[in-house]
């Protein structure tokens, strides 16, 4: 289970069927708490051997189904959680289907003493890195937000920003895009497999 405002509607609707869930492994310690709330079990990462499924909203995504993902500031346990799913499905609504990833600003996740050396690279790159005023991760760093970035190959992007020393990881979710997107507009939910 991931985290954000979408998936907290989504865990309200699954505590209407709990009887039917074993329980859920989640990427946010917000999300943990609601998940009890509505009854259903949360388990480690380290106790289960397989995740069926992965269930999370995005801040943007493509239609490559690349996203940008991390507006919550859970982006580097949402990231570890995809990944050990065998299948990835991605709720949004239409507002965050985009053509190309950057109007939303990008977080990363970073060592707090390398934010100003990381911030002089994003600026390289053309982009605005700004540190989350207040914030720290559930990991307890904090997240660069970067702003003005036009993200033509997310995949290189995120292989390049996430060997830089001091990210922790970066919110592209491109190597591990989503398999599928539920993508509610006006006349309904329509299904986009990638």
């Amino acid at each position: 289970m991931g985290s954000g405002s979408t998936v907290g509607f989504f865990i309200r609707e699954l505590g209407l069927i709990r009887d039917r869930v074993r329980g859920a492994v989640s990427s946010s310690e917000r999300s943990s708490a609601l998940l009890r709330e509505q009854g259903i079990a949360v388990y480690a990462l380290d106790e289960i051997e397989s995740i069926p499924v992965y269930v999370d909203g995005a801040d943007e995504v493509d239609a490559r189904l690349c996203m940008i993902k991390g507006g919550g500031g859970a982006l580097t346990r949402e990231k570890i959680v995809a990944q050990a799913a065998r299948s990835f499905v991605c709720i949004v609504d239409a507002s965050k289907q985009v053509p190309v990833l950057g109007a939303f600003p990008l977080p990363v996740e970073v060592i707090a003493m390398a934010a100003a050396p990381l911030r002089r690279q994003f600026a390289a790159l053309g982009g605005d890195a700004r540190l989350r005023d207040g914030f720290t991760s559930d990991n307890g760093h904090p997240i660069l937000d970067v702003h003005g970035l036009h993200i033509a190959d997310p995949v290189a992007l995120e292989a390049e920003i996430n060997q830089w020393p001091g990210v922790v990881t970066v919110g592209l979710f491109a190597r591990r895009p989503a398999d599928v997107l539920l993508l509610a507009d006006p006349s309904g939910v329509r299904t986009v497999r990638r």
